[in-house]
């Protein structure tokens, strides 16, 4: 049984193991795989894995052996979903192995927009306490987050996540999600959405890229916000208009945002977000801690021992999970 894995640096950058993985199949592991060679890479490969590298319905149409594509990641955009299912390619992807660390990196960045820790640090290794005239100062606003509201896009694992470290810190949520769990967490009022964008202090973004919520944040979105407002996404970043959010921070109807994610990643140089006011970016490390990640792939050979076993586990259905419009 022969596996490949396009893409495995980012999993795993040396500082983890494979070995599970390599005693179930034949294993050709590729730290990164351009367009290019995805097809002469997976040419003999019945089992694929990917994070990051598409593949598209005519990679799928043009490898005949594939029977399984498993993505090392929560989200599952980069496989063509309807072309798998009408080959008969089982797709699976991994749903929880991000959660504590996705929800924490949400409020690494909002605590930074918030009280700028890490820019007043630098300042005072730079010598500017030694000389400042008083015992302190700050050079943005210090702000509180008891009592203010958070809005949560997506309330899935994550999202139910951040809002319980939310109402930790005294806050309000309303969140929104067109397919609500069962059971919804204590204290967290489900909303519309517009009513969710006009009334959230802090708003983060955590559902799935669809066809349907593509570019969710939008000039029109934005026109609902606060200008205290900050956005956080640690979701995708083609769930935001890049344009129109930039010129919100730059015109200052928005407090700030917080984003691990961009719409093509790295980002190109002309990125506006790279420069617009008040933007903290962060290269999509939320991630990417070493348990979350030695939690990948264990669950990613699971995922494969289930599927060699008959009993797939973790498959992605063509139906998008949460869509938002």
């Amino acid at each position: 049984m022969k596996l490949v894995i396009l893409d495995a640096y980012a999993t795993n950058p040396g500082d983890l193991r494979w070995d599970e993985l390599r005693a179930l199949a034949d294993c050709d592991v590729y730290d990164r795989t351009p367009p290019d060679q995805v097809l002469v890479r997976a040419r003999d490969a019945e089992l694929v894995l990917t994070n990051k590298t598409i593949v598209d319905r005519p990679a799928i149409a043009a490898l005949p052996k594939l029977r399984y594509l498993g993505v090392l990641a929560t989200g599952h955009n980069v496989v063509d979903l309807q072309a798998a299912r009408e080959r008969g390619i089982c797709v699976c992807n991994v749903p929880e192995y991000g959660t504590p660390n996705v929800a924490q990196a949400t409020f690494a960045l909002l605590l930074e927009l918030t009280n700028r820790v890490g820019h007043h640090a630098q300042t005072v290794r730079e010598g500017r306490w030694c000389d400042a005239p008083d015992f302190c100062y700050w050079d943005f606003p210090q702000v509180e987050l008891a009592g203010l509201t958070m809005g949560v896009v997506g309330l899935g694992r994550i999202g139910q996540a951040v809002a319980r470290i939310a109402a930790a810190f005294g806050m309000d949520v309303l969140a929104f999600d067109l397919s609500p769990p069962a059971v919804v967490p204590g204290g967290v009022r489900l909303v519309g959405l517009d009513a969710l964008f006009r009334n959230s202090d802090v708003l983060t973004l955590h559902c799935p890229l669809t066809a349907d919520n593509r570019e969710l944040i939008d000039a029109a979105r934005l026109a609902l916000m606060k200008p205290t407002t900050y956005l956080v996404n640690t979701a995708r970043g083609g769930l935001v208009n890049e344009a129109d959010l930039a010129r919100a921070l730059n015109q200052g109807r928005l407090a700030g945002a917080g984003l691990d994610v961009l719409s093509v990643e790295p980002p190109l140089r002309d990125n506006p977000l790279l420069t617009a006011r008040n933007c903290l970016v962060t290269p999509h490390v939320a991630w990417a801690t070493r348990a979350a990640r030695a939690r990948l792939i264990r669950a990613t050979t699971e995922n494969v021992r289930a599927f060699l076993n008959g009993q797939p586990v973790n498959e992605v259905s063509i139906v998008p999970e949460t869509t938002v419009r």
